[in-house]
């Protein structure tokens, strides 16, 4: 019986975990987030690419999957094999990441797992909570480097781990805490690996910085606006050159004539209103393809602003408070 407690915690924590959250916000948005970026299903990868409040909804509804997990297992099991409690949770929550890492549907292609751990260790013994809290933001707020923060953010929880269960303060027999410090070594070694192409950008000084501070320019519109707003500009800038090459062309083609045959004064002034002609053509086209970009660029802009306030009931206020609390995934 306790082993299959042990077997019905993973596999319903892999239910609840493979519902991806920002792989459902994003298509409903009409963008894949494994697309863009890093390419990661998480948090942050979504944070960067579709903006702030898709960020803060996703890391809310990561954590939520891992709080429900836990919750219904321990209303399963928890009258059943209550000195075994926590090593239930944890194998939930090993679950949950599992999902979430891995999700069947997605061809295994998930996020990193973060956001659930963070909300695994929210849901775990008590005197846990404050000193993961500091080492996570007190990393993160020092360096902005997110994968940085949740690498010591498991170190931290495995260390804990380790203290309260010697120390007693989990009621549990040492058979049970050694098993437990199993699962928690293996979740650390999965993190770890997970964070591996971002290990070695930190040894290179690569890595990515992750910046709260909402800037005029990017607003809330995320880098995949931002990204289209650059290739439209490039594409006008492109048809530009173009045209002017034609202009140079037609001058060359128009004037080269004159000088060779030297034409007569009326011929001059004849190929001297042809030559302004084209230019006032060349100007007005070019004119017009900067309006259409523009006008394309406003309507990405609209749009993505538009989906934004479909959904949003609170202020920016509360968004931003969401927002600080959403570098606690990956």
């Amino acid at each position: 019986m306790a082993i299959l407690a042990r077997v019905l915690c993973l596999l319903i924590g892999y239910g609840l975990g493979s519902i991806s959250t920002s792989y459902l916000y994003g298509k409903a948005k009409g963008i894949d987030v494994r697309e863009h970026g890093s390419g990661n299903a998480g948090t942050t990868n979504t944070l960067r690419v579709m903006g702030r409040k898709a960020g803060a909804i996703v890391l809310a509804g990561d954590m939520l999957k891992t709080f429900l997990a836990i919750l219904l297992t321990w209303l399963i099991f928890h009258w059943f094999f209550p000195d075994m409690d926590y090593l239930l949770r944890i194998y939930t929550g090993a679950g949950v990441i599992l999902g979430h890492d891995y999700p069947f549907y997605m061809k295994f292609k998930g996020g990193k797992g973060i956001a659930c751990s963070g909300a695994m260790i929210l849901s775990f013994y008590w005197g846990i909570i404050p000193a993961s809290v500091v080492i996570f933001f007190g990393i993160f707020f020092m360096t902005h480097y997110v994968s940085l923060a949740s690498i010591f953010l498991y170190l931290g929880f495995m260390a804990q781990l380790l203290i309260f269960g010697q120390g007693g303060l989990l009621g549990m027999s040492q058979p049970a805490l050694i098993e437990m410090y199993i699962v928690a070594a293996l979740l650390t070694a999965l993190a770890l690996f997970q964070h591996r192409e971002n290990i070695k950008r930190l040894i290179k000084g690569e890595e990515r910085q992750t910046i709260l501070k909402k800037t005029k320019k990017d607003g809330e519109l995320g880098e995949l606006a931002k990204e289209t707003e650059e290739k439209v500009e490039e594409t006008v800038e492109e048809l530009a050159a173009v045209y002017g090459e034609e202009e140079k062309t037609e001058k060359v083609t128009v004037i080269e004539p004159q000088k060779k045959d030297n034409k007569t004064d009326n011929e001059d002034n004849i190929v001297e209103e042809v030559i302004e002609e084209i230019e006032e053509e060349i100007q007005e086209a070019v004119e017009e393809i900067k309006e259409e970009a523009e006008e394309f660029v406003e309507e990405v802009k609209e749009k993505i602003t538009d989906n934004d306030d479909s959904d949003e009931d609170s202020s920016d206020s509360d968004v931003e408070d969401l927002s600080d609390n959403s570098e606690e995934d990956n």
